[in-house]
């Protein structure tokens, strides 16, 4: 018998798969992340929010796997199946957020989070495939990452590197 996950005032309970063994995180951090956000979507969808942590060559292959596509990218989202009580599952490359993070200088606590508000964003409705669409996710992302940063409520995590 499984433990009864959290579940917040939305109906949105938390899984986390961490994949990547050098990333480091408590769960707590990432739902008060998300908490805070679900705020600005209160309409957004409902049940298990499954929360993929993953190392690149494991992120490509689904990426290739499920889209035809196996070049490097940075979230993948599976949509929501309220017949399943999931409000869907998003998969983000922890070294694509380094990598991303070191090229543009800024933390990269910012640039991972970024990759969740994204996936949210996809899970409650907005896209990024047409030019208007992509500057409106893009505005989306502004909107919510100003208001982490107002509350101060972003996510602890920790990267550890394995120099070869």
């Amino acid at each position: 018998m499984h433990p009864q996950p959290n579940v917040n005032l939305r109906g949105v309970s938390f899984a986390f798969s961490k994949l990547h063994s050098g990333l480091s995180f408590s769960e707590a951090s990432v739902e008060r992340f998300f908490n805070d956000i679900f705020t600005l979507y209160p309409l957004g969808p409902q049940g298990e929010l499954s929360l993929v942590f993953m190392e690149r060559r494991a992120h490509n292959k689904l990426h290739g796997e499920f889209l035809k596509d196996f070049r490097p990218t940075d979230v993948i989202t599976f949509p929501p199946d309220p017949e399943e009580n999931m409000a869907g599952e998003i998969c983000v490359s922890v070294d694509q957020a380094w990598e991303e993070s070191v090229s543009r200088n800024i933390p990269f606590v910012k640039e991972l989070s970024l990759y969740l508000v994204h996936g949210w964003l996809h899970l409650v409705g907005f896209d990024d495939l047409e030019k208007v669409e992509r500057q409106q996710m893009r505005f989306e992302e502004e909107r919510c990452l100003k208001h982490i940063e107002k509350l101060d409520a972003w996510p602890d995590f920790e990267l550890a590197h394995n120099e070869s």
